[in-house]
């Protein structure tokens, strides 16, 4: 991965907190690109590479994918379960970043082969640090095969 662009792939219906995604890891410099979706459908769209999104040199495979699970259209979850069942994206780390501290939310995230599971902090200081602390430990310290 080294010297080549970094995509992150940001699906996230609230625009705050997309905002601050984005705002901390362009701040952090831990992604050369992010690509932001608002609802589930259109991410799958996407990834997919259907409904537009057809060409690969447009469409490429991102380094990592962060999740929201409440979503319009199709719900993160199911965005989850579609991704890790295809052969040519179930590698692509895939970090859920929600509010939900709800059991049964992870359990089932971690069923359909989450890469990790992150409650969103409250504080902008801590939001910063935990983006940050992800960006470079699934961007740079992990190793995972070129997708």
């Amino acid at each position: 991965m080294e010297g080549e662009p970094v995509l992150v792939l940001l699906v996230e219906d609230n625009m705050d907190h997309a905002e601050l995604v984005i705002r901390t890891m362009e701040d952090h410099r831990i992604a050369n690109k992010i690509k932001h979706f608002l609802d589930g459908q259109t991410a799958l769209d996407y990834l997919l590479r259907r409904n537009g999104y057809e060409d690969a040199v447009s469409s490429p495979r991102p380094h990592m994918i962060l999740l929201d699970l409440r979503l319009p259209r199709v719900d993160g979850l199911e965005v989850l379960r579609i991704i890790k069942e295809q052969e040519e994206l179930k590698s692509i780390p895939v970090v859920i970043l929600t509010t939900s501290e709800a059991d049964k939310d992870m359990v089932r995230a971690y069923d359909h082969h989450v890469n990790s599971y992150l409650v969103k902090p409250v504080g902008f200081d801590d939001f910063s640090k935990l983006m940050n602390d992800l960006g470079f430990y699934w961007l740079g310290w992990n190793s995972h095969p070129q997708v």
